[in-house]
């Protein structure tokens, strides 16, 4: 029998260690033996992919300061030029500033979702395995779910929505430019 033991020098790496059986392969302590051993194996597994992901929300929440500090700067900045017209403002970079704006924000809120859901699916795991242990009925937590696929599958929608409105968008301003004329942005 083995377990691995990760290497404090080397991130990756495992050390086996071999534990002799005293008892035949097939008997009921070998089969302990071993579900002992792959329940450590998959709790170290675990272990390793919540530091792996520990380290990538500590970079996350850094990027997610400089973001912060990089739009309170141009609301700043928006806001001592209320009221005047500039070039920037009406040329292509306005729009493409304004798509990508809209890129990174759906993929924020996408980030969001994720961990939210991450965080709710560990949550509804744990409420689930707690219920079926006292043996409470679990309809409640079942609606729940249910209720959470459907509000993520929402926001999902409202996602491509806002995408093709602004396509349109961008559609219609370039026509207007096209032909010479001011289209309404909401037609109906």
């Amino acid at each position: 029998m083995f377990m691995a033991y990760p290497q404090f020098t080397d991130a990756g790496s495992y050390t086996v260690v071999l534990i002799p059986l005293r008892s035949s392969l097939y008997s009921l302590d070998a089969l302990h033996f071993y579900l002992w051993i792959k329940r450590l194996k998959d709790l170290e597994r675990e272990k390793d992919c919540l530091w792996a992901g520990l380290q990538f929300l500590e970079q996350a929440n850094l990027w997610y300061r400089q973001r912060l500090e990089v739009n309170r700067a141009r609301q700043t900045n928006t806001g001592t030029r209320v009221g005047t017209r500039t070039e920037e403002r009406e040329g292509k970079l306005w729009a493409g500033e304004e798509a990508f704006s809209c890129l990174v924000k759906s993929r924020i809120q996408k980030v969001n979702g994720s961990l939210g859901s991450l965080i709710n699916d560990y949550n509804v795991t744990r409420c689930n395995t707690s219920s079926e242990q006292d043996g409470s009925n679990s309809s409640d937590s079942a609606l729940w779910w249910q209720n959470k696929l459907l509000v993520k599958e929402v926001c999902e929608k409202n996602l491509q929505i806002s995408l093709l409105e602004l396509e349109r968008d961008r559609l219609l301003q370039e026509l207007s430019v096209h032909l010479g004329v001011e289209c309404s942005k909401h037609p109906g």
